[in-house]
């Protein structure tokens, strides 16, 4: 219950050691005696750049990028304490602890960030709900762009609450298996969600209610994509399709409340976050019901009249000082270093991946900007495999949930790096923004629309180069 602190020794040798393998792979070739270019790159390994570190345990997306520079390690670890701690109701003898809810889907961020990795959805009806949360809205955007929220039930559904407050009720999540074969012979198993609501608290859904379940992502990174340049993300843009690859990409424009203007977003499921600090800040709020600086009102709706008189932590409840140590830690966890990478299949896995145009969505790499707000994530080459735009993935990934720019059937292109450690650091592969796919094949296979193309070319590969294929995903 009480503040975990992770002890991180000899860091300063980890970064020297990850600095002489890096001066090592400048000189290893780029070119095969016998097959000419090779797939192998200089330093490819090195994803998060010199924010990279060497650790495949259950520990690997929990570290501080080994290039924080002075104390900034300090800062880190207290952002890591509360973000690991539980929030309890006010009033409590911690102060800056208390003012959990009203209403609330965890009682602190690794609850669903189990260990800073990804979330997963229920196995079987009737199991709880963790680290998946349901997005609400009805039809309609309000004045700064965003979405509807549903009358009695807000925008996002809570499942807890402080004691004595119903709850808003909670969701039951079976699945229809879906079958398919590739053109070699060999069947596949999909598994479609089904979601139902159940014991509603505050009466029934309207008829026109808009759901997106959404899966916790794993954290590794994000202040290196926080340090692309905006130039740099806007140039991948294609929205008329100019190159007929049948991949367009468009950016998410979203309302920075700090800014007050739009400007471009970069995180969440939909890039529905302009940055870090308020990306955390909407988290602490809507699934932790912590207000703050940049939230200061408490998710509860008008109808929730006991929800509004419950008691608070103050106002608002979370320290601008709290909030900027989190928010700090959040964007300065490390990106592990590929495993395997000069695997051969591993690197046959990697051309198909090219060829198949995965690239065309997950950017390979990409120089971070000179002016990043971290100094030490100033011009680094990182490899996070994402172009941070937002893509029509087809009808049966759709949530049918527009979300500022982004409409029902876009998604942002998730970052690629670390997912090959999913399962040793959260015991499970399920993938995609619902956590639907079990493991990378359906994952890939579940891709439509302006995936459409690189799906197919996927599986006309032969048995043995689709499993590179995996090999490569699982290397990253």
């Amino acid at each position: 219950m009480m503040k975990r602190i992770k002890k991180y020794v000899g860091k300063p040798m980890v970064f020297s050691i990850a600095l002489l393998y890096f001066g090592i792979a400048i000189f290893v070739g780029c070119e095969n005696d016998d097959d000419g270019p090779s797939w192998l790159e200089n330093g490819e390994e090195f994803s998060g750049g010199a924010a990279s570190v060497f650790d495949e345990s259950v520990n690997a997306f929990g570290n501080p990028a080994p290039n924080l520079q002075g104390d900034r390690d300090l800062i880190f670890i207290t952002g890591n304490s509360f973000f690991n701690v539980n929030w309890v109701t006010a009033p409590a003898s911690t102060e800056d602890l208390d003012g959990l809810g009203p209403l609330f889907n965890a009682r602190s961020c690794s609850s669903c960030h189990f260990k800073d990795g990804r979330g997963t959805p229920p196995i079987s009806p009737g199991d709880p709900i963790v680290s998946i949360l349901f997005r609400l809205s009805v039809p309609g955007v309000d004045e700064n762009g965003g979405s509807i929220p549903v009358p009695k039930y807000g925008t996002q559904l809570s499942n807890h609450a402080i004691l004595n407050l119903p709850e808003e009720g909670t969701v039951d999540i079976s699945y229809q298996e879906i079958t398919g074969q590739y053109p070699d012979g060999e069947s596949y198993s999909l598994r479609k969600p089904i979601y139902e609501f159940k014991d509603l608290q505050y009466g029934p859904m309207p008829s026109n209610i808009l759901v997106s379940p959404r899966v916790a992502p794993h954290m590794v990174g994000l202040g290196l994509l926080e340090a692309i340049d905006e130039e740099t993300i806007l140039s991948f843009e294609d929205p008329d399709d100019l190159d007929q690859d049948g991949i367009s990409g468009k950016a998410n424009y979203v309302w920075d409340i700090q800014k007050q203007q739009k400007s471009l977003g970069r995180f969440g499921w939909k890039a529905n976050q302009p940055n870090v600090k308020q990306q955390t800040a909407g988290a602490f709020v809507g699934d932790i019901g912590i207000t703050s600086s940049i939230f200061p009102e408490e998710t509860c709706t008008p109808e929730q009249e006991v929800c509004q008189s419950g008691s608070t932590g103050g106002s608002p409840e979370l320290t601008e000082e709290i909030l900027d140590k989190v928010s700090f830690y959040s964007a300065t966890l490390a990106v592990p270093k590929r495993r395997n990478w000069k695997d051969s299949m591993v690197l046959r896995g990697k051309q198909l991946f090219f060829e198949s145009n995965c690239t065309g969505c997950h950017k390979a790499k990409i120089t971070t900007g000179t002016d990043a707000s971290i100094p030490e994530f100033s011009d680094q080459v990182i490899r996070p495999y994402t172009d941070l735009l937002l893509h029509d993935m087809g009808e049966e990934l759709a949530d049918n949930r527009p979300d500022f720019e982004a409409n029902g059937n876009e998604w942002r292109t998730p970052p690629l790096w670390g997912i090959g450690l999913i399962q040793t650091v959260n015991g499970h592969t399920n993938l995609l923004h619902d956590g639907r796919a079990r493991n990378f094949e359906e994952a890939i296979l579940w891709h439509g629309g302006e995936a459409e193309r690189s799906k197919q070319a996927y599986m006309q590969l032969n048995k043995n180069d689709r499993e590179a294929v995996i090999k490569f995903l699982e290397s990253l």
